[in-house]
């Protein structure tokens, strides 16, 4: 072969060995970047890091690595979530993941098809997010805290905490569509116990100073709230108003407790949002949400801040005592 033959073979060699690179890479490049999906997480301004670090942990543990093969959306509102919601929905989200009813309603009113998996809510079917516990239906799904069956289970244990209480104040949002269920189990749970109650609507931080003074008129003794978004995000302000009040209060989270508020009795609401990457982990891997059925706890966790008894007067029976998870001491 000649050396003009030879040079030429030569370039056609590597024009074909390019093209050959150029057909391989195209694809292998879009299959990288099919592989990176797109996670919306909504939820409150005052939404607790260490839940966003447990779902994070969730996703870790099961493959999923923010900046390889997935992305997070952050999205924080302190009042508008149906903004934030389309503002997801604009970005293309793989998947959505709420925090609590009022970011779900958000969500769900967004979206038809954009799959959703929700957290924090105590009646999915109730508020209407899915069709059954066991058949959900639809784009959403997620884990529920089934809270109206332990608003009473509460109440008895701030009973027995407190067993010369008589009167009990309740605090709740009525603009939360799951409110309505948790009063109503906190309503029928009072009579045989020997309770009396005082409701106090709460929607705006404003609304904080004037529910307390009516506590002190109506000479309630302690304090319950129900599980609402709207009523965490000012947990801040209600803890230092039930400090200044001596209020002995039960909490539908553990989160209050650890800012200094006295008892919580709750699923563990970190281990769920760990549990929602399970969720996202099938639904990426090709599972319909509304195949998926609704997951509710099995175990409940009774917390008690000692410290903040102490604070108050109050002596915490062994009765309760032996049978927190979690004593702050």
């Amino acid at each position: 072969m000649t050396a003009q033959r030879k040079s030429v073979h030569k370039k056609i060699v590597c024009v074909v060995f390019g093209v050959l690179l150029l057909a391989l890479g195209s694809p292998a490049e879009a299959q990288q970047a099919k592989r990176i999906s797109r996670i919306g997480f909504l939820s409150t301004t005052s939404f607790p890091l260490v839940r966003v670090e447990a779902f994070q942990q969730g996703l870790r543990e099961l493959g999923w690595v923010e900046g390889r093969n997935i992305t997070v959306e952050h999205r924080h509102p302190e009042r508008n979530f149906d903004q934030a919601a389309a503002d997801l929905v604009r970005l293309s989200a793989d998947i959505i993941v709420t925090g609590g009813p009022t970011a779900t309603r958000s969500a769900k009113n967004a979206t038809a098809t954009i799959p959703i998996v929700f957290t924090g809510v105590g009646d999915p079917v109730g508020n209407g997010f899915v069709a059954s516990l066991a058949r959900p239906g639809g784009n959403v799904t997620g884990l529920s805290t089934i809270s109206p069956e332990l608003s009473g289970k509460r109440l008895e244990l701030l009973k027995e905490t407190v067993f010369k209480v008589s009167r009990v104040a309740v605090l709740w949002n009525p603009g939360n569509p799951g409110s309505s269920e948790n009063l109503k189990e906190i309503e029928n749970a009072a009579p045989p116990l020997g309770l009396k109650l005082q409701l106090l609507e709460i929607r705006k931080a404003e609304e904080l100073d004037n529910a307390f003074l009516a506590i002190t008129k109506g000479q309630s003794e302690a304090l319950i709230l129900l599980g609402d978004p709207v009523v965490f995000s000012y947990r801040k302000r209600i803890l230092e108003l039930v400090a200044k009040n001596r209020l002995p209060a039960m909490y539908t989270a553990s989160d209050y407790v650890e800012d200094g508020g006295l008892m919580s009795y709750a699923p563990n609401i970190s281990e769920q949002f760990r549990r929602a990457a399970t969720y996202v982990d099938k639904i990426l891997k090709g599972a319909k949400p509304g195949d998926l059925p609704i997951e509710q706890p099995t175990k409940f966790e009774l917390v008690i801040n000692l410290k903040t008894a102490k604070q108050i007067g109050l002596t915490i029976p062994q009765s309760v005592l032996y049978r927190a998870d979690k004593v702050i001491k």
